[in-house]
């Protein structure tokens, strides 16, 4: 049982957490805070958050447990906002999709105060993102990633994973570098081909009425690229080392296929769609490491 969730940015991921902790009995009150006042207004209505701080550092105040749910880029302005209220007993957690640019800021600002913080990263979302779209079962099954910092004592990541774990996640730790090379092969290069390939074909001079014969086949591979804009920007410039690393392996890829497709060989490309078909249909989403066919050992360190 935590004492006090102090919520520093009440949208999805944030109110998400509030809500299964509650629902969970983990937690007694909940403090959120927003840039936004009728998003903590809405939050409240909603259940999410019991009482609005006014700054940040307010909803730190007397919390046993933070949790900072904002934008990658806006970590660091939220370290040096709370770092003087952080006590001895506090655990506090970000959601962040990279972590090696997170742990840099962390160590850069809170000094004494890094053993508090453990870094973390939900693998979860929905198309649609703020606090209206909360929902208490958003981590259940889910795996949640943790990059413990040398500084941390073991009781403290044993509260981090207490917390996930009372909301349904499950939970797994890596070193942040480790965590940021994963994710760039099975998370933002997706995004960015995703973001890619929409805009190949709606910018061409019938790109309107291509879009009006695609199914369902195009609108599942492109759900990704209606994430939120800025959100991704500030993922894709934070990891972008990783990111063109494995873009270039993607590049190497197709140009296979288009080499084979160039010179009129059939047995090359099926022998290569096969590859990639018998490697995705024995992948199965937080399968155990080692579980299922093909090459599922790859992107997961």
């Amino acid at each position: 049982m935590f004492k006090q969730l102090g919520l520093i940015g009440c949208g999805l991921m944030g109110g998400s957490f509030a809500l299964a902790l509650k629902r969970a009995g983990l937690v007694r009150h909940v403090v959120g805070y927003s840039k936004s006042p009728s998003t903590v207004i809405q939050a409240q209505k909603m259940g999410v958050v019991d009482q609005a701080a006014d700054s940040a550092l307010l909803a730190v105040s007397g919390s046993d447990l933070v949790l900072i749910a904002v934008p990658v880029a806006a970590t660091e302005p939220t370290f040096r906002a709370i770092r003087h209220l952080v006590q001895p007993g506090t655990v506090f957690m970000d959601v962040g999709s990279t972590k090696a640019d997170v742990v840099t800021a962390a160590r850069r600002v809170l000094k004494e105060r890094l053993k508090h913080f453990v870094p973390a990263h939900p693998i979860a979302g929905k198309e649609s993102s703020g606090i209206g779209a909360a929902d208490a079962n958003l981590y259940r099954g889910c795996q949640v990633i943790l990059t413990p910092l040398p500084e941390n004592e073991p009781h403290q990541i044993e509260r981090a994973t207490t917390a996930w774990v009372g909301v349904g996640a499950q939970v797994r730790q890596m070193s942040a570098e480790a965590h940021d090379a994963a994710f760039a092969a099975v998370s933002h290069l997706p995004h960015l081909i995703a973001f890619a390939a929409f805009s190949a074909i709606a910018r061409q001079p019938a790109g309107d009425r291509l879009l009006e014969l695609a199914g369902p086949g195009f609108r599942d591979f492109t759900r990704i690229a209606a994430s939120e804009p800025s959100v991704w920007r500030d993922i894709l410039i934070a990891n972008r080392e990783q990111v063109l690393a494995q873009a270039e392996l993607f590049k190497t890829q197709l140009r296979l296929i288009e080499s084979a497709m160039r010179d009129g060989r059939p047995e090359a490309v099926e022998a290569l769609i096969r590859d990639a078909s018998s490697g995705r249909a024995g992948w199965q989403m937080n399968a155990p490491r080692g579980a299922g066919s093909g090459n599922s050992g790859s992107g997961t360190p």
